[in-house]
């Protein structure tokens, strides 16, 4: 085993370049709202700095763990994932917020268990594929069993329902079985029975329907399913090349539907301009080049395949995001990772650049 170095200090930059961006961020995009309803205009700036601090301990703690301490629990530690997610399911234990059954918590303090099953898969996936590599390039022995795995999250997400975070996982872990040797011709076969599946997902729920009509054509309907893509463009619009300027948002007034959490980055827009916003994409960039090359340098495969599943968590959610929020593709509910307002994403997305730091640390 190589013998622990000093942490990606490159990697180190960009994860703390881009939280103090959203603590910032957070504060201007929110203190409207919090003073309006709380009489506080610090309200979400304090809880965001309390889960900041919370996560940075975690990915201190992470970056000086062995990075195999947690290979021998991956499957207790997904099944343990599992079980929060289905909890909120039951009534009087979930806590519905924004339309979805899909919070744990008690009052105005909750947590979102699919956030830990973000972390709970990679791992388990991780796991699997590094023993098994070579049956994965077989359909019905290696990559079935893996899918139906996945299908079966999947279906557990959709019953809260939480169309983004099932996604998001989705994404991440097709990504990470192309990578352990599934063989393209059955992912694009699949692909094709997948995209009919979520073409019958959204045909039989009006609301996910009416955000593919608004995503084709906002103005259809500018008050309903319309209202945050097109408040959204009228927020990145007038922020031209420089931006309005830190603090002078005007979307953030009522117009933006709670603008510090998934159009964060229309607010970055209107008031940083586009050399503010390309700043950030850089920054994630940097972040995304500087965790996949870890995994390109890491001396196994267990380690090699957690830093891609969880940089993939985090480049899924950049692209999900941003394109909602310049119209590229319809409204999710996909928060920007360490930029959002949010306890549970921004502490386990920490904690999980914990885990890339770590296996930076014995890249060869």
């Amino acid at each position: 085993m190589h013998r622990a170095g000093p942490v990606d200090k490159q990697l180190v930059v960009a994860i703390i370049g881009l939280l103090v961006i959203g603590l910032m961020m957070v504060y201007s995009a929110s203190h409207v709202l919090a003073f309006r309803v709380y009489g506080d205009s610090f309200y979400f700036l304090k809880r965001q700095a309390l889960f900041a601090g919370l996560g940075l301990v975690s990915m201190t703690w992470m970056a000086n763990r062995s990075f195999a301490f947690f290979q021998p629990y991956a499957k207790r530690i997904f099944l343990g994932c599992l079980i929060l997610v289905g909890a909120v399911l039951i009534p009087g234990i979930g806590v519905v917020r924004g339309g979805a059954r899909s919070w744990l918590g008690i009052g105005s303090f909750g947590v979102q268990p699919s956030e830990f099953l973000k972390l709970g898969i990679v791992l388990f996936y991780a796991d699997w594929f590094s023993k098994e590599q070579m049956k994965l390039s077989r359909f019905t022995k290696g990559l079935l069993p893996a899918l139906l795995v996945l299908a079966g999250v999947f279906g557990l997400i959709m019953l809260q329902p939480d169309f983004g975070t099932a996604t998001v996982i989705a994404g991440a872990s097709v990504m990470l079985m192309i990578v352990a040797g599934a063989k393209w011709r059955h992912l694009i076969g699949l692909g094709g029975v997948a995209l009919a599946g979520m073409v019958a997902m959204v045909a039989s729920a009006p609301y996910r329907l009416k955000r593919i009509t608004a995503f084709l054509d906002p103005w259809e309907d500018p008050l309903g399913a319309g209202y945050q893509a097109i408040q959204s463009l009228y927020a990145i619009g007038p922020g031209g090349l420089f931006g309005l300027g830190y603090g002078l948002s005007r979307q953030k007034y009522s117009y933006l539907p709670e603008p510090q959490t998934d159009f964060i980055f229309s607010i970055v827009a209107e008031e940083l301009g586009f050399i503010g916003a390309g700043f950030v994409l850089l920054l994630f960039a940097w972040l995304l080049y500087r965790g996949f090359r870890t995994a390109m340098l890491a001396p196994d495969a267990y380690s090699s395949l957690v830093s891609i599943g969880l940089c993939s968590l985090l480049a899924v959610q950049v692209i999900i995001n941003v394109g909602v929020v310049t119209g590229m593709f319809p409204v999710t509910g996909i928060t920007l990772p360490l930029i959002s307002y949010g306890g549970s994403s921004l502490t386990i997305m920490l904690t999980a650049m914990g885990m890339v730091l770590n296996i930076s640390r014995y890249t060869r």
